[in-house]
């Protein structure tokens, strides 16, 4: 027998009219662990030699937050219902109904980071390849939320897979057993690339490389798990039979390593 999804009340805590719900926290919770990934960061020696401090890592957050609402939800609202938004251009700031995109927020994040180092005359890739390491916590933190939310299901399993799971959020008349695509995806983007990362910037690194492995290492796993995730409704399969997420993933890919190259072949930092 498949396992059911545990339905859990998406509200954590409830204060009189005031709901707090655990996708709000784990954003806080990413938001969090970002300050305390990039405050280590900041005090490695080649960072603080670079003038690196706190307070910059509190600015970086202050922008990226920016970057990442205004650009997500920009993003869900271009890449996956444009026609929907174009004809209620009002819901489009109903951020609070859900529908963020990770790769509008990606887009949001580094036109705030363009902003910041320009602001700061910085180099483009010195500021991302600070914070780089220090979003996957975030992303899978995200994950957790997904999933609590019982949102982002996989596509149907086989009968006979341990951890298939039956979510009952999709309404079907007869129960499918799916992967629980969103603890894949936790587990790729939140641990995996957190890894590969965190210990690829444990020493000093040629301006750009660890920016190029970022945009690699996560346009890898997501095309990868998203062979596993059930693909949006009102999208259904694209060309080749991909997602819409496989497809935004490949430029990823593909920018990433043109990035690492054109840093590797960079003389000094």
């Amino acid at each position: 027998m498949p396992l059911v999804h545990p339905q859990f009340n998406p509200i954590a805590l409830q204060l009189g009219p005031l709901a707090i719900h655990w996708y709000g926290l784990t954003y806080l919770a990413a938001f969090g662990l970002f300050l305390w990934l990039a405050n280590r960061q900041v005090a490695k020696p080649w960072h603080a030699a670079a003038g690196w401090t706190r307070r910059d890592v509190d600015d970086l957050l202050f922008f990226g937050v920016l970057g990442v609402v205004l650009g997500g939800r920009l993003g869900y609202v271009l890449f996956y219902k444009p026609a929907f938004y174009l004809e209620h251009p009002l819901d489009a700031l109903k951020v609070w109904e859900g529908g963020m995109s990770f790769h509008g927020g990606l887009l949001g994040v580094i036109v705030a980071m363009i902003l910041f180092a320009r602001l700061r005359g910085r180099r483009f890739f010195e500021v991302t390849d600070l914070i780089a390491p220090c979003v996957p916590t975030g992303l899978g933190a995200g994950r957790i939320g997904n999933f609590i939310n019982g949102e982002l299901w996989g596509r149907q399993a086989p009968a006979d897979l341990p951890w298939a799971m039956v979510f009952p959020q999709a309404h079907e008349a007869v129960p499918v057993a799916r992967h629980p695509s969103q603890i894949y995806q936790l587990i790729g983007e939140g641990v995996f690339l957190f890894l590969l990362l965190w210990f690829y910037a444990r020493a000093p690194r040629r301006t750009g490389q660890v920016s190029g492995l970022f945009l690699i290492g996560y346009g890898a796993q997501r095309f990868v798990t998203e062979f596993f995730r059930e693909p949006d409704s009102f999208l259904g399969y694209r060309a080749l039979n991909l997602s819409q997420g496989q497809w935004l993933s490949v430029p990823m890919i593909v920018a990433g390593i043109a990035i690492w190259a054109w840093a590797s072949r960079k003389k000094g930092a």
